[in-house]
């Protein structure tokens, strides 16, 4: 497992199968106008990426921006006397820490927390995960905003979420609170782990991505929020060369990093490799939950290079802080330098095992478990001889 430590129930890391849309980004070339679902004769949308090497930007307020990490425990909604009263001490969990960061220490430009601080790891069937989720935008997220507000800035956090849209379907997003308390935007995870353990039947892009793209256009599915402070993006995903370095052709500088579990090498090399200021929130594991303390916490934040900035190795609920020199980094910075015409040919001849898509279903036909999804998965599979 190249040192990953692996989540209970939940195990597993990506293997490559966004080939089609990652060679169009990879190649610096974006879809044509058609492919986009433009019309004739209207004008074609900005490129994905631009083809000399610039990325658009917004204007910067300050050099260098503070960036704090929060490692902490949220409570198990399961285990709460109700959804309601687990949910409301979570959020004012989050509510100590985002004033822990923003009365020690540096004032922050940006808090990022872990992928479930609000709701936890829920454990068994689809029905019953779905209890445990919240909507976004919503209660929380305007509480939550306020708190944004008062400090004056970015919140960022991971959450099980549903949305009426997606009727059934159990979504990971990332949610992006500004520094006016708004919601900026939110970010859904680009794919889930295959075959290394329990297979996942949460939502992704890749598992319902042309109604996602109908639904809100090719631009959201790597999406870059170029702020005041730089060009950010959030992902939950790991050991996924693609994904990130598609985001960093769209222009990332920071990569805010939600786990459950994770990789400090893949963290390191993601950055190395991208050119990126990247910072990765794990949560952390009360002795009461029964998962070992050393896959807990170890939160970082590092620099372009990999090197780390700062860290807590330790499973305690705690804030992290470095600052990075946003100004002179982004002096004279074009997006990566990738070898695609070497390895064009090799990648257009790969055939992911999945097709995109295989998730998108009616509510009553989604699996229930993890189970259900690792049949639906060999049935799709194209590796598995039926």
């Amino acid at each position: 497992m190249n040192g990953i430590r692996r989540r209970p129930n939940r195990s597993g890391f990506q293997t490559p199968s966004l080939l089609p849309l990652a060679a169009a980004f990879l190649v610096g070339i974006a879809p044509s106008a058609s492919a986009q679902g433009t019309p004739a004769g209207k004008p074609a949308a900005a490129p994905l990426v631009r083809s000399d090497g610039t990325y658009p930007t917004a204007p910067l307020a300050k050099d260098v921006v503070v960036v704090k990490v929060v490692q902490n425990a949220p409570l198990n909604l399961q285990k709460q006397p109700s959804m309601s009263e687990g949910l409301a001490k979570n959020v004012e969990r989050m509510a100590y820490w985002i004033n822990q960061a923003c009365t020690t220490g540096k004032k922050p430009d940006f808090i990022l927390f872990n992928e479930f601080p609000l709701t936890g790891y829920s454990a068994g069937s689809r029905n019953e995960k779905l209890k445990f989720t919240i909507r976004i935008p919503g209660p929380e997220t305007e509480r939550i905003g306020e708190l944004a507000k008062a400090c004056d800035t970015y919140v960022i956090f991971g959450s099980y979420a549903t949305d009426p849209d997606w009727p059934g379907h159990i979504l990971s997003l990332n949610a992006v609170i500004g520094r006016d308390g708004t919601l900026k935007t939110r970010y859904w995870k680009s794919r889930n782990v295959l075959r290394l353990g329990d297979e996942i039947p949460t939502t992704t892009i890749e598992n319902v991505r042309d109604r996602f793209r109908a639904k809100y256009g090719i631009e959201a599915e790597f999406p870059v929020l170029m702020t005041e402070y730089g060009n950010i993006a959030v992902s939950t995903v790991q050991l996924d060369p693609f994904v990130f370095a598609a985001y960093a052709m769209r222009g990332v500088e920071i990569m805010f990093r939600t786990a459950t579990l994770f990789s400090k090498t893949d963290v390191q090399a993601v950055a190395l490799y991208n050119n990126v200021y990247s910072a990765m929130s794990n949560i952390t594991f009360p002795p009461e939950s029964g998962v070992p303390a050393n896959l807990g916490g170890q939160s970082l934040i590092v620099d372009n290079k990999g090197k780390v900035l700062a860290e807590d190795p330790s499973n305690n609920e705690n804030v992290i802080e470095a600052e990075i020199p946003i100004a002179a980094f982004r002096k004279g910075r074009t997006i990566p330098r990738y070898p695609l015409d070497v390895t064009r040919d090799v990648f257009s001849s790969y055939l992911p095992e999945l097709p995109l898509n295989h998730l998108d279903l009616p509510a009553d036909k989604l699996p229930q478990t993890n189970a259900d999804m690792k049949v639906l998965i060999d049935a799709k599979s194209r590796w598995i001889k039926h």
